[in-house]
């Protein structure tokens, strides 16, 4: 899929992504060794894929595939059709389809992507944006998904579940994605993703209208957009959180450890993790939110496994040498080609933190929930009751980490991981209510606030804790077709911010070799 943003699992062996690498990487070429600043790059996409690709005796030869024949509209562009294709070749046997098939965009990779270094800033808990993103719940119903607190978008005043009934004057904001974007999905994407300034007219939820001007800004971000406690009439306390991105521990630890000190001094019984937008960020966050739901009897117990690609496990990885970075506490440099890959190895085991202990979590997820997000899920199910609400994930069980080449940084599959009944390998990702993933498959209901417990998922959750059951209709489906609530799933796929960041970012520490 051509999204400069789209990362799986990246691994930044020994400091956070944050930290200022040295780089010491210049081009690896191959033959012929003279050309072009581009044609060079190019050669080194193709040569660090063929070795470190998780996948790479799929792909054919230099000579065969030529990669300076790859053309784009720009430099990047080039790159990122070059690796499109390179990723096309692996097949996986259960689908029949490449590993790297995209529904929505066939032929585009879904994982690999080339980058000029614009995403560390915002997994660092930094934006430069209005702070909303918005979603199609309707063919003629866009509606704000989000809001990050301290943003220009919460500072006027703006909260999910508004619906957005016209952007810098134009009414002409109706859904008319399909095998693209229309005009005006082309126009709503512009305005919001690659704006400095919008004006825009909403409805609130009491029918009165509010006028926003807004200006993008730089603010912190605070990934818990959502926590309160709920108790029902059977008597359980219900914590209820809403994590809407893996930033770096740095920044995002205080705000969890809030949030679950607040749930056990209340002391709750049953756990809700809302992930239905959070596109991923850092694994070591991922295995910290994991160990603030994991019972205390499972500390010590092993939490997920890591298998690399062959060449990693046996050192026939020698363009690694090139990827040089330096520990920022100890000042001494390294390179990826030191570190030991096998499995026993990097092996990680629960620690369990702080006092909330519960046997069961309800995971509300839907398409935009991936990587990070999909491996905290999949690192609990054999550990205690994981119940699933929403609509299918994205599915990203592999990962890879930073490789530098000249002024881009190109990410491939390196890696996939399991948890410690072994499962794993969810391209397709989770779909709530199948066999292996209990709970309830039913649309997003972007028309309330988060929180709100008539808002459709959140009310699944709500009444099995006290019913034991699901059976509670969601008021987005009431009088409404199948056809018409398939644009939820379209807008997310194939229209609203086509740039959205899904992703993991591991960054543990290697052990040397």
């Amino acid at each position: 899929m051509r999204k400069l943003l789209y990362l799986t699992l990246i691994l930044s062996a020994g400091l956070l992504a944050a930290c200022k690498k040295e780089k010491k990487t210049p081009i690896v070429t191959g033959p012929p060794s003279t050309g072009s600043t581009l044609d060079l790059i190019k050669d080194s996409v193709y040569l660090y894929f063929k070795e470190e690709n998780l996948w790479h005796g799929a792909a054919p030869d230099y000579a065969t595939f030529n990669p300076r024949a790859t053309t784009g509209t720009n430099d990047i562009g080039a790159l990122q059709n070059e690796l499109d294709k390179l990723s096309q070749y692996a097949i996986n046997s259960a689908t029949g389809k490449p590993y790297e098939y995209s529904t929505s965009h066939p032929g585009y990779a879904k994982y690999s992507f080339i980058d000029d270094g614009t995403t560390s800033a915002a997994l660092n808990g930094t934006k430069g944006d209005f702070g909303f993103s918005a979603l199609y719940n309707q063919v003629s119903d866009l509606r704000v998904k989000y809001v990050y607190p301290g943003s220009p978008a919460a500072l006027a005043g703006i909260r999910r579940g508004y619906q957005i009934m016209s952007i810098n004057g134009s009414t002409s904001i109706s859904y008319d994605g399909g095998t693209g974007p229309g005009v005006n999905l082309a126009m709503v994407n512009n305005a919001i993703f690659n704006s400095t300034v919008i004006t825009m007219t909403l409805k609130k939820y009491d029918g009165t209208t509010l006028t926003a001007n807004l200006s993008a800004a730089s603010y912190t971000v605070n990934p818990v957009l959502k926590d309160t406690v709920y108790t029902t009439t059977n008597g359980h306390k219900v914590g209820y959180i809403v994590f809407n991105s893996f930033t770096s521990g740095s920044n995002a630890n205080s705000k969890l450890n809030a949030a679950f000190d607040y749930f056990a001094a209340q002391g709750v019984t049953d756990l809700v993790v809302d992930l239905r937008y959070n596109g991923g960020g850092y694994v070591s966050t991922a295995e910290y939110l994991d160990n603030l739901i994991v019972p205390a009897s499972k500390n010590g117990t092993l939490m997920y496994n890591t298998y690399y690609t062959d060449n990693l496990v046996n050192n026939t990885d020698p363009l690694l040498k090139h990827q040089w970075r330096r520990d920022p506490s100890s000042g001494t440099d390294y390179n990826y080609a030191q570190f030991n890959y096998t499995v026993a190895v990097n092996a990680v085991n629960f620690s369990k933190q702080h006092a909330l202990n519960v046997s069961r979590v309800f995971f509300i997820m839907g398409g935009s929930t991936a990587s990070a997000s999909e491996l905290t899920i999949n690192n609990l199910r054999p550990i205690m009751d994981v119940q699933f609400i929403g609509r299918k994930t994205y599915g990203k069980p592999v990962g890879f980490f930073d490789i530098d080449i000249n002024k881009y940084i190109m990410y491939t599959p390196e890696f996939s991981t399991k948890n410690s009944a072994g499962q794993g390998d969810y391209y397709d990702g989770f779909t709530p209510g199948d066999p292996g993933y209990p709970g309830v498959n039913d649309y997003d209901d972007p028309t309330k606030d988060f929180g709100d417990p008539t808002e459709g998922l959140l009310a699944h959750a709500l009444h099995f804790v006290t019913l034991g059951t699901y059976s509670v209709q969601n008021p987005v489906t009431q009088g409404i077709g199948t056809k018409t609530l398939r644009v939820q799933q379209q807008s997310d796929d194939m229209g609203i911010n086509p740039h959205a960041f899904n992703g993991m970012i591991f960054d543990k520490k290697l052990k040397l070799k």
